[in-house]
């Protein structure tokens, strides 16, 4: 009885000694996106529902987007958020999968603009669908309803020598030749080679009439409302316009009747995902009408859920495309934007003095 005894101790012992694996390791959820798209109260109530965990990873680029999931062939990532634009680098180096989106029935709550996909440039490939719309902004006009006797309704309005040192302008190359070309009648994404010295001339008379070029939101907030300004280029859209309407600044906003450049910014799962299911649970999640009304309320961007009145101009957006040749635009703008005289629009060199009678 003793030895029997001693011989379960010593094995109860031994078993006590192993390692113990749970039952159930915790799934974990790897999400790559923008501020304001995976608040940390909305990821807890994620994680709570589906008994998981989730890593939340910010980027503020789409540079820095594209470095992130080139690091590891997208394999740090399950989904990640990114324009329409962007999409099309992420499907030619098979950096995202395709979706089945019968697994995100949430999708069907969204506007028809939305769920129409084939509609939408950039997020599929021979009729397979990549991402999902989530949210977007449209580039509209900021004005001081104290200086318009009518809201202005045209591009041409940031060019009005009237307003010359109280416009706001968007410090950026391709979307400064895409607006300057839809005001000269021209293709947003697509330049041709003998439109562009027009277009240079074009971006050379804005740089006189504005008061500066700005590249955040709250830069340009703050310029508006310490100079006094007319007229902003509202390059975030709404993100603007909230924070201006919050401190009281009596403004209007409106989309130009040539049309409105306007990102939109979609789910897609990383062809690395190691749980693409919880991938589409979390895309689903946040196309549930609460959580898409809370991106609204916080951010001030506009939803895919909700017809209000700020979808009502919806045919007047045109999502963004790749350009042409986007370091062309940027070599030229930099030119422009210094005042450097650019070769195309170089007056020819004077004949040289004959001094023969």
């Amino acid at each position: 009885m003793l030895l029997r005894h001693l011989t379960g101790s010593l094995l109860i012992s031994l078993l006590a000694a192993l390692p113990v694996a749970p039952l159930h390791a915790q799934e974990t959820l790897r999400i790559l996106t923008w501020p304001g798209y995976a608040d940390s109260d909305l990821v807890e109530e994620f994680a709570s529902r589906y008994g998981v965990k989730v890593e939340v990873t910010f980027i503020d680029t789409d540079e820095v987007l594209r470095a992130k999931m080139n690091l590891n062939q997208g394999g740090d990532y399950d989904v990640l958020a990114a324009n329409t634009a962007e999409m099309q680098y992420y499907i030619d180096r098979q950096l995202v999968q395709p979706l089945q989106l019968s697994d995100i029935p949430n999708t069907k709550r969204q506007l028809w603009r939305f769920r129409n996909l084939q509609s939408i440039p950039g997020i599929s490939r021979d009729g397979i669908i990549y991402a999902v719309p989530y949210t977007y902004a449209e580039m509209g006009l900021i004005y001081d309803r104290a200086q318009f006797s009518s809201p202005p309704s045209s591009l041409a309005s940031l060019w009005d020598p009237k307003y010359q040192g109280r416009v706001l302008a968007y410090d950026g190359a391709t979307h400064n030749f895409s607006i300057a070309s839809l005001l000269l009648g021209g293709a947003p994404f697509q330049i041709k080679e003998a439109e562009f010295a027009p277009i240079n001339a074009k971006l050379i008379e804005l740089r006189r009439n504005v008061l500066t070029f700005y590249t955040q939101p709250q830069e340009s907030v703050e310029l508006f409302r310490q100079h006094k300004v007319a007229l902003l280029y509202a390059n975030y859209g709404r993100q603007q316009l909230k924070p201006l309407l919050e401190a009281g600044v009596d403004v209007g906003y409106v989309i130009p009747q040539e049309g409105a450049l306007s990102w939109l910014d979609c789910w897609a799962i990383s062809r690395g995902a190691k749980n693409p299911r919880l991938a589409e649970d979390w895309i689903n999640f946040t196309l549930e009408p609460r959580i898409s009304q809370e991106l609204s309320r916080r951010q001030g961007l506009s939803n895919t859920i909700e017809a209000g009145t700020e979808n009502s101009n919806l045919d007047k957006i045109i999502w963004l495309e790749p350009a042409e040749d986007d370091a062309r635009r940027a070599q030229l703008w930099s030119r422009i934007r210094s005042g450097e005289r650019l070769p195309a629009l170089a007056a020819p060199e004077p004949a040289p003095m004959n001094s023969q009678p």
